[in-house]
């Protein structure tokens, strides 16, 4: 029958195995039970099986019976509980029997209840201080030198021409056109930072080039539809592509704007490209110009070294 419970086991019938262990020995079923390592019910169900039977097979009193269920609990290492074997039990049994092992479970139940208090308040906390932090990234703001320079540029980053007033949708405040700065203390024009971006990201990655042109483009179409009209009014359409403005504009921040280009991971990547792009008569010409080409020496001739 140790051949029958091996096969079965093998087969991974592990119910079957363990119920013609029990027929055999105990101890083989316990064996058998732990097994089961990838699925918990099934190991809880099949240590269940092992206790129901030796619950029902003791055949001593009934405080032994009980101290050695108590005993079989420890071990399936905490799989069971006290509270999954009592079913097994008769219904006479005397509660005063069990008062040490319900003892315990309680006191196990209690000690999780406060994890898991300690756990929500800690989750509370963290709740909190993520409200905090979103009050607090709303109202943060970055001071401006006025002599302060266009990283592209190299302009006034807060007083620019007439032609910077009004770049891709973005609307301009007084002599100021939209600008970015990000905390490294880097700051550009928006069209700056858009052409800088999109040129950089052209010689690693075509698709997303074209992505930001796309975007700015659309941005252009619905900033000039949304802006006011000559009497002052907004019109009916300028107000429902709103929305469409701000999601596209978002978009477009979230593709230039994610990181300083000076500071981030397109500056590092940089360093495996050519510090030319031969995409013009003379930049071919320029590289062309390093280019190191072998010189003919004439006839080689080799001599051999005597030792």
């Amino acid at each position: 029958m140790r051949a029958c419970v091996h096969i079965y086991s093998m087969m991974s019938m592990h119910e079957e195995a363990v119920a013609l262990a029990l027929q055999v020995d105990p101890e083989l079923a316990m064996a058998e039970a732990d097994k089961v390592e990838d699925d918990e019910d099934m190991r809880k169900k099949l240590w269940l099986m092992v206790a129901k039977h030796v619950i029902e097979q003791e055949k001593g009193t009934k405080r032994e019976n009980i101290r050695k269920a108590i005993a079989f609990l420890k071990e399936t290492d905490g799989l069971l509980k006290i509270e999954d074997i009592l079913p097994f039990f008769p219904d006479f049994a005397l509660i005063d029997d069990f008062k040490e092992a319900i003892c315990s479970s309680l006191e196990d139940y209690n000690k999780q209840i406060e994890l898991l208090k300690q756990e929500m308040n800690d989750a509370t906390h963290g709740a909190d201080n993520i409200r905090n932090d979103i009050s607090a990234l709303a109202q943060r703001y970055a001071v401006i030198d006025r002599d302060e320079e266009c990283g592209v540029c190299r302009r006034k980053i807060l007083t620019v021409g007439m032609d910077y007033r009004m770049a891709r949708g973005y609307t301009s405040v007084g002599p100021m056109a939209p600008l970015y700065v990000f905390p490294c203390g880097h700051a550009f024009h928006s069209l700056c930072l858009i052409t800088h971006v999109t040129q950089l990201t052209r010689r690693t990655d075509e698709t997303q080039a074209e992505r930001i042109l796309d975007l700015q483009k659309q941005l252009t179409l619905l900033g000039s539809e949304s802006r006011k009209e000559p009497n002052g009014v907004l019109t009916e359409d300028s107000i429902t592509s709103l929305s469409p403005v701000e999601k596209l504009r978002s978009q477009l921040d979230d593709a230039v704007a994610s990181e300083c280009p000076f500071c981030g991971d397109l500056m590092i990547c940089e360093i495996s490209l050519p510090f030319i792009q031969p995409s013009t008569p003379e930049e071919e010409k320029e590289v062309m110009s390093w280019e190191i080409k072998p010189q003919n020496l004439g006839p080689q001739r080799s001599f051999s070294l005597g030792v």
